[in-house]
């Protein structure tokens, strides 16, 4: 991953000595970069233990999934959509531990809820199309991170330029767990991708 990564990046080099006027500068982090500035502690958790796990749990688990993975997938997407409605002036303890339960909650629910024998069915269905799955679910894990930069989702050429690294780093979570058969391993690939990524941003901006 990390020698695709680099591939990339002299791509990226290339693109812009051949075209003098191409910048991808118009696009910055500025939030990401603020937080981590403002509240070091805040953005490592979020980095690297929140968003691996909840993003992983978005995606990756509809590759090849277990019965629980399933429901891990459906609990994370409701984490989702009731952090959209927890005002942004709650202090980020609260919030972060809120969820945690909340997921917790939900998936201990939703595993009583939905019938066992539609568990197996779409478990089935799912892997019948793991590699498509595998390929879609890479390229909306890009695609999410396009609100890194833009407020409304919206996409370019210099856009797509900037998530394809995300992208890449979708196809190989996805292959880890194709090749595991666990989220665990993708999971923890991405925490190792989001710390790296940290340790090169830190003398950037102190």
């Amino acid at each position: 991953m990390l020698a695709y990564y680099f591939m990339f990046f002299i791509a990226l080099g290339l693109l812009q000595v051949l075209f003098p006027h191409f910048s991808i500068s118009e696009y910055q982090q500025n939030d990401i970069n603020r937080l981590l500035l403002e509240n070091p502690l805040q953005f490592f958790l979020l980095a690297v233990i929140i968003a691996p796990v909840l993003e992983e749990g978005m995606f990756r688990t509809l590759i090849r999934p277990t019965t629980n993975e399933l429901i891990f997938f459906f609990s994370c997407w409701l984490v989702v959509l009731v952090t959209s409605f927890i005002p942004v002036d709650v202090y980020w303890t609260v919030k972060f531990g809120f969820l945690l339960v909340f997921l917790i909650f939900s998936f201990v629910v939703l595993r009583e809820l939905i019938p066992l024998p539609w568990q197996w069915k779409l478990c089935s269905w799912l892997k019948k199309y793991q590699i498509l799955i595998w390929i879609i679910t890479s390229v909306l894990f890009g695609m999410i991170h396009i609100y890194n930069y833009v407020e409304g989702f919206e996409l370019n050429f210099v856009l797509f330029l900037l998530i394809f690294p995300r992208i890449i780093a979708g196809i190989f979570f996805g292959k880890v767990k194709i090749e595991n058969r666990s989220l665990l391993w993708p999971i923890a690939l991405h925490a190792m991708n989001n710390g790296v990524v940290l340790l090169l941003l830190l003398p950037q901006l102190l």
